[in-house]
């Protein structure tokens, strides 16, 4: 073929690279001693002579080298307008092959004559391509075709290149490490070769074209919106080696004056190819992985649709990969740091460390809005700006040096599947700025992104059996909610969800149904975690109150008096009672955060310096005002600066080990968790009826709840938010670790028996490792905030771990007998007697001491809780709450118990008289519908006074004067 022997071919392609690599490594050098205006002469001046060097090796080469030629050429939004101007040549056609060797390759692989199988064969080729030579002809019968034949020797060829290629881009990773291209060859070098068989080729042509519903003659009209609208030819008759398809008369991509004089909308034109490839992979999971010009007509009629060529090279992803770049796209479109860090462990992305703002930043620069060939040069300047800072955050956080940086990757596993996607979403990028057109990906894509997940997240209890996570049936109660749940399931008001109840000491009902996220169809488990919003604050009023209850601190106390830069500006009379009750005067304080940059609550250290500046709007004690945000960071400094220790630590010895929920409730999670995490969404039809709610008396000035119900999902579905120490509001737990708390307090401290054996995976059996990133309040650092290598958080980690309170002395088995754990109220006084009178059922209870674990020894400790009793002096009457939790009443006014809600409907509450207790976790945020169903039964079927908080809402619906006119909403 006069290509030359294959040791030739091997040294001119090293021999090329090496002079291009030195010629590049000298001018470095030498721009160092040039002017600014010279510099861009000299790299102006190395591109032309280095492009004519690639331009003048592909064409003497052939081969593999012209396919890497015409992608280079599309790249025109990232490689210098000298190469992409002499490689545009290669998507014209290379010199043609001797039409004798063409016609015998035909005649071999047919087994007939020339004239047998054709009327007229045209001498003159259409195109002759890196792998085949294409000539347009005309069958017996009269169709008109084109035959696309192989050259001959081109196989060896092909692998011997590849060889080739692969040995560059090794040398270029050892030389320069910050260009490793190796997983990206390595699936080149597998997925090429299959270019090589027709028969493949043919059949991927049937198989796209069936898949995008393509008519070669006509355009049907059609009514799904994800229909493309673009031609594929008609497959006749293919072999290993020749492959005949139908003739489809085109213009092509690079011929722009032929475009213009036909009228060709290029913008159109492009879109709908993108279209095109965006139904491929996301919808089909069957894509052609080689989009460049060269493998597009346009058609020369209106609507001038996008003629699709050349299938050699196309992807079959699964299901689980098409799902997972699914999700990819839609967590970088709507910034959602926790569904992409699951969508890359799904596709088996792995990275060496944890980052992830770093990689939603890189993720969402890869989905990026293309752009025209013009704006490439300010493009690239900021990609590599942002690249630059992206190493700088990578060397600080790994404590890297230059060399070390250099060489450091931060991938550490790249699947092979990504790479053609990689390819084909960067080909497609070249193509537009080609076409001088801008793309918004984002926009065409997101419709085909979203229907391969709706496809499994729509498919609600009525068609997915799987809907209802299969656990055992406990009670006719949880059979009952099971049904319930199906219900709404069906009528769209579940997403996701958990439900788990104790009576008695023992759970009666533990129910996950539903899928993790909006783009996320895994299934709820019992172990999911969910954010919970103000349902936080009961447990963060539940740690003060435990460090009152171990004489750390006095619920009369002063707050100032325990943290001392808290006295200033009239805040000195508040009293720890204050802050439970909210009647501090402090319901406005951090609201200007929201106004400012509601990331700043992710700054611990920065909340605490503005409560501790903040200024009193009433009286303390005069007024009870939701202290919808300021709560949290109250509570928090009176913690730290009481205990001397991290919120987290007192979180985990008050209550994550004595109760053994390990690794299901955090205030902050740490990483590693992300793949439990559920993901919040909107309830639309709710959100509708905002505009309806009047404003609250018992709510603060700064309180909007339209606002927080759209903004919240968005922020607190945001990973930095979600590790950040929220403590009014930003726990995740699963409804069987929260219900575990509740019942403990609704036995007045005592830990109930271990959870049931059949949840799976059992209660506690995660490992959990906080990341304590609080400062200690009591010892203040000047300069601000200090960082702590990993290893010496890991050792005080484990230091802690070795001074935990050892609370083994206590069975936990599975077969602890019921007698083990004593309770605050024995069989006889569960009744429902309206009138509730704590101390005394807690003096009359028979308790064994020294039998049980508890983590609260007070036997009025639900009198502290409700602010009743000798209490009732530290709480305003009638107030809606007790000392850190929501007073819940019955129907007839009379107290039932204690509990918090949040934002959305997540809640825990406990009735202590009937030593009842229960927890909802959900992810599809509504305003108190679902909840206040599943509660209303589940106490209706145990005979339980209904909380009027929950009774407001019917099965059949909620009401919706009531509902919407006051929303559960804390």
């Amino acid at each position: 073929m006069g290509w030359g022997n294959i040791y030739r071919r091997r040294m001119r392609v090293f021999t090329v690279a090496l002079v291009i690599y030195l010629d590049y490594k000298a001018l470095q050098q030498r721009e160092k001693w040039a002017s600014r205006a010279k510099k861009s002469t000299l790299w102006e001046k190395a591109h032309e002579r280095n492009a004519k060097r690639v331009l003048s090796l592909i064409i003497e080469l052939e081969g593999l080298w012209v396919k890497l030629g015409q992608y280079l050429s599309t790249r025109a939004d990232v490689l210098p307008e000298a190469y992409t101007c002499l490689l545009k040549q290669l998507q014209d056609s290379l010199p043609q092959r001797p039409l004798k060797e063409v016609c015998r390759t035909i005649e071999k692989e047919l087994g007939k004559s020339m004239n047998d199988l054709f009327s007229n064969f045209v001498q003159t080729p259409l195109a002759t391509a890196s792998i085949a030579q294409v000539h347009r002809a005309t069958l017996l019968n009269g169709q008109e075709v084109v035959v696309k034949v192989q050259h001959e020797g081109i196989k060896r060829i092909i692998l011997e290149d590849l060889k080739n290629a692969k040995s560059i881009v090794d040398w270029i990773a050892w030389a320069e490490p910050q260009y490793n291209f190796s997983p990206m060859i390595n699936e080149w070098c597998k997925e090429a070769p299959k270019e090589l068989d027709f028969n493949r080729e043919a059949e991927n042509t049937c198989a796209v074209s069936r898949n995008l519903g393509c008519k070669s003659s006509r355009h049907d009209d059609n009514t799904n919106a994800n229909q493309v609208d673009v031609l594929i030819p008609e497959v006749i008759e293919s072999t290993e080696r020749v492959l005949i398809l139908e003739y489809m008369d085109g213009i092509r991509l690079n011929d722009l004056e032929s475009l213009e004089a036909f009228g060709v909308d290029k913008q159109k034109l492009v879109e709908e190819i993108t279209r095109a490839y965006a139904h491929q992979i996301y919808v089909d999971g069957f894509f052609n992985g080689d989009p460049h010009p060269g493998n597009f007509l346009v058609s020369k009629e209106p609507p001038h649709r996008p003629i699709l060529l050349d299938f050699g090279l196309t992807k079959k992803l699964s299901s689980s990969i098409k799902q997972a770049l699914a999700k990819m796209f839609l967590a970088s479109a709507e910034g959602d740091h926790v569904a992409l860090l699951s969508a890359f462990a799904e596709m088996g992305l792995k990275l060496r460390l944890d980052m992830p703002e770093q990689a939603m930043e890189v993720t969402t620069i890869f989905f990026r809005t293309s752009t025209t060939a013009k704006e490439s040069l300010q493009s690239m300047k900021s990609l590599s700006e942002q690249r630059t800072k992206n190493m700088k955050v990578i060397q600080e956080k790994m404590k890297l040096n230059q060399k070390e940086i250099k060489r450091f990757n931060p991938v550490d596993a790249f699947p092979g599947d990504i790479v053609i996607f990689s390819r084909v979403l960067n080909l497609l990028r070249g193509l537009s700025a080609t076409m001088n057109v801008s793309i918004v990906y984002l926009d065409i894509m997101r419709p085909f992104a979203e229907s391969v997940l709706h496809g499994n997240i729509n498919r609600g209890p009525a068609v997915n059996d799987r809907w209802m996570y299969e656990t055992p049936v406990r009670s006719d109660v949880e059979a009952k909610l099971r049904q319930l749940l199906v219900e709404l399931g069906n009528s769209d008001k579940i997403l996701g969800i958990q439900v788990c109840a104790y009576k008695d000491g023992e759970v009666i009902i533990d129910t996950a149904a539903g899928v993790l996220g909006r783009y996320d169809p895994r299934p709820v488990q019992p172990d999911s975690l969910f954010p919970v919003f103000s349902a936080t604050k009961g447990i963060t009023a539940g740690m003060l109150h435990w460090l009152v209850d171990n004489e750390k601190l006095e619920l009369e106390e002063n707050v100032a008096s325990i943290w001392q830069e808290f006295g200033s500006n009239r805040k000195d009379l508040i009293k720890v009672h204050h802050v439970l009750n909210h009647t501090s005067g402090l319901h406005n304080a951090l609201a200007d955060i929201a106004r400012e940059n509601p990331l700043l609550m992710s700054d611990w250290d920065e909340c605490l310096n503005r409560i501790a500046m903040s200024v009193p709007e009433t009286e303390p004690g005069q007024q009870q005002l939701y202290h919808y945000l300021s709560f949290g960071w109250l509570c928090g400094g009176i913690i730290e600066h009481a205990s001397g220790k991290k919120f987290q630590e007192i979180l985990e010895e008050a209550f994550i080990h004595p109760l053994q929920i390990e690794g299901e409730l955090y205030i902050g999670i740490p990483p590693g968790v992300e793949s439990r995490l559920a993901t919040l969404t909107l309830d639309t039809d709710d959100l509708q009826k905002l505009s309806g709610i009047s404003s609250r008396p018992d709510m603060p000035s700064s309180f909007n709840i339209s606002q927080m119900v759209t903004t919240l999902p968005a922020l607190f579905n945001m990973l930095n938010v979600r590790r950040a120490i929220l403590p009014a509001a930003n726990g995740h737990c699963s409804a069987r670790a929260l219900a575990r708390y509740y019942a403990a307090l609704a036995d007045g401290g005592v830990v109930p028996q271990p959870h049931s054996s059949s949840s799976k995976p059992p209660l506690g059996s995660h490992p959990h490792i906080p990341k304590f990133s609080s400062e200690k309040a009591i010892k203040k650092q000047k300069g601000g905030k200090t960082k702590e290598p990993a290893a010496t958080l890991m050792k005080r980690v484990d230091e802690y771990d070795e001074q935990k309170p050892d609370y083994n002395d206590v069975s936990h088995t599975s077969n602890t007998s019921s007698d083990s754990c004593t309770r605050l109220v024995d069989d006889s006084s569960s009744s429902n007697n309206s009138n509730i009178s704590v101390t005394d059922r807690t003096e009359n209870s028979n308790l064994q001491k020294g039998t049980a674990v508890r983590i609260f020894t007070n036997p009025r400790i639900h009198d502290v809780f409700l602010g009743a009793g000798e209490y009732e002096n530290l709480v305003l009457p009638n107030g809606k709450f007790g000392l850190g939790f929501t007073r819940f009443n019955s129907k007839e006014g009379s107290l039932v118990g204690f509990g918090h809600s949040g934002m959305g409907g997540s809640t825990g509450f406990a009735d202590i008289n009937n030593r009842f207790a229960i927890a909802v976790t959900l992810n599809k945020m509504s305003l108190g519908a679902v909840t206040g169903n599943i509660i209303q039964l589940v106490c209706s079927e145990l005979n339980i006074p209904v909380p009027e908080e929950f009774s407001r809402f019917s099965v059949s619906g909620p009401d919706e004067q009531l509902n919407f006119g006051r929303p559960m909403i804390n």
